[in-house]
């Protein structure tokens, strides 16, 4: 396979230093950091993590329904107890922002549903930031998200059903990112 078609992804490094950039001082970097952070622990694609409600996520049993991904299927997720009560901080200083409830869990300075574009552009600005020379996009959180969840489990369909990918092939491409560190770890082994 042609390595320029491995999907970029963050290292552990990487991804700490991204998530420690925010100066959550501000309401508009909680949000962000809140955002990223969600992404790296569900690996949601960007229209989804724009569409996410409240009402989708269960902040007692962790348990976090996609609506209407891609090919309009549902799929279910659940979150760690840290991303919960993370989670839970933000749906608090939201409601104490605007003072009424809101649907969308992130939002604009206004209350109003994000656009893409301004996500993609937060992501390249804080990852600037953060000292990342990686070309990085929304995606590439999810790309981490599925590259850490094989390291972990060690189990492809399991990250299929998690990234709610139709077809096995698709998710098989970070095999080979696995692949490589494999290969790296066993010319390096015993020197």
């Amino acid at each position: 396979m042609n390595k320029k078609k491995i999907p970029e992804f963050l290292t552990k490094e990487e991804q700490e230093s991204l998530i420690n950039v925010f100066n959550i001082r501000y309401w508009s970097s909680c949000r962000n950091k809140m955002l990223i952070e969600l992404d790296l622990a569900t690996g949601l694609r960007l229209a989804e993590i724009i569409n996410l409600k409240w009402q989708d996520i269960n902040l007692i049993t962790g348990q976090l329904k996609v609506v209407n991904g891609k090919g309009s299927k549902d799929r279910l997720l659940w979150l760690g107890e840290n991303t919960l009560s993370k989670l839970t901080l933000w749906k608090e200083k939201q409601y104490n922002k605007f003072n009424i409830k809101i649907d969308y869990v992130f939002t604009n300075n206004k209350g109003n549903q994000l656009v893409d574009r301004d996500v993609r552009e937060m992501v390249v600005t804080y990852s600037k930031k953060a000292g990342i020379t990686k070309n990085i996009s929304p995606h590439t959180l999810r790309h981490t998200f599925a590259t850490d969840l094989l390291r972990d489990c060690k189990n492809i369909r399991m990250v299929q059903k998690a990234l709610g990918h139709a077809d096995l092939s698709t998710t098989m491409i970070y095999t080979h990112i696995v692949d490589d560190e494999f290969e790296d770890a066993l010319k390096n082994f015993r020197r």
